[in-house]
């Protein structure tokens, strides 16, 4: 495998750096106006929810009020996450590997037991694969995290009615995708070809343009549903998957507070979106383009629809047809 040349390493650094990191997050934040998030009387749910982004955004949600229902693999983080906040009454914990469609349908179907009704979905567990890994089901590992779980989830909840009228949806991007013009047919590899940052950017794009397809699906209604970029966050997952990156930019990182910032802004605000496709960073409306050669692909979000629903087992596309018919969801 080729080697990036140093320059266009050091293009990249000087480029982006300053924006994304926490220089720019301090920058910025000098113009915002304070927010006191009121969230009493509502219910999340956030994947990914027991360390890193996710469970700073699950923090301050339980703070401004909500009950929130946190998902992962791990249910010993999940219980140390649930004590560690100011009231642990308030945070449910289940139990899922988004790996999997069966674990995503099973959460689906434990909730819709329990009768709960989600006011916030904050779509954030995600993984970056160096290597090839294939699914029990058949499916490339980071795939199945990243993208066809959270349309799966998202499918369900909205199947089944499960979002209140005017819910919010929030998909935790990254600027990963930038460099990645949409290519429908790459994004499940389960063959030759792999490359995890590659999987990974194109599983980012992915997830934006899920949030147009449903934006489009629920134009007219009170739903709203927003990717987010939360900028170069110091977490976990990254420390494991770039440990080069967070060497050299180790002291301008930013904090998990930082990363999950506009979730909260956008869950507390509900900002009115302009673009079909765009990405929010630090409280604004981005363009979902940086790069000349990726607006050049012909894919559209229904394209990527039918790629995820040609991966869902025709057992489970029977059943959401009926549901999508007597919901007027078009998929």
């Amino acid at each position: 495998m080729a080697k990036t040349p140093l320059k266009k390493i050091i293009a990249f650094y000087c480029r982006f750096t300053p924006s994304y990191s926490a220089i720019g997050y301090h920058a910025r934040r000098l113009f915002w106006r304070r927010i006191d998030p009121d969230f009493r009387g509502q219910t999340w749910l956030v994947t990914g929810g027991s360390e890193g982004i996710g469970a700073s955004a699950a923090r301050q949600a339980v703070a401004a009020g909500a009950t929130v229902i946190c998902v992962a693999r791990n249910a010993a983080k999940l219980k140390a996450f649930a004590a560690s906040v100011t009231r642990p009454e308030a945070v449910q914990t289940e139990t899922a590997d988004f790996s999997l469609q069966a674990d995503v349908w099973a959460l689906v179907a434990r909730l819709e037991q329990q009768g709960v009704r989600i006011d916030v979905v904050v779509n954030n567990v995600g993984i970056q694969k160096r290597d090839q890994i294939i699914t029990q089901e058949g499916i490339e590992t980071s795939f199945a995290t990243n993208v066809l779980s959270h349309y799966l989830l998202l499918r369900e909840l909205l199947g089944r009615n499960m979002l209140r009228d005017n819910a919010t949806v929030i998909e935790v991007a990254s600027g990963g995708m930038y460099n990645h013009a949409m290519v429908v047919d790459d994004l499940n590899i389960t063959g030759p070809g792999y490359l995890g940052v590659r999987a990974y950017g194109l599983a980012k794009r992915a997830q934006m343009m899920l949030m147009a397809h449903w934006r489009a699906v629920f134009a007219g209604t009170q739903k709203s549903f927003y990717a987010m970029h939360p900028g170069w966050v110091d977490t976990a997952s990254v420390n494991r998957s770039m440990p080069r990156f967070v060497a050299i930019l180790k002291s301008v990182l930013r904090d998990h507070q930082k990363g999950a910032d506009t979730i909260v802004w956008l869950a507390s605000r509900r900002p009115v979106q302009v673009r079909p496709e765009a990405i929010w960073f630090d409280r604004k409306e981005r363009r979902p383009h940086i790069y000349a050669h990726t607006p050049k692909s012909t894919a559209t979000p229904p394209d990527v629809v039918a790629k995820l629903e040609s991966l869902v087992p025709a057992r489970g596309r029977s059943e959401i047809a009926d549901l999508a018919s007597e919901n007027s969801i078009k998929v």
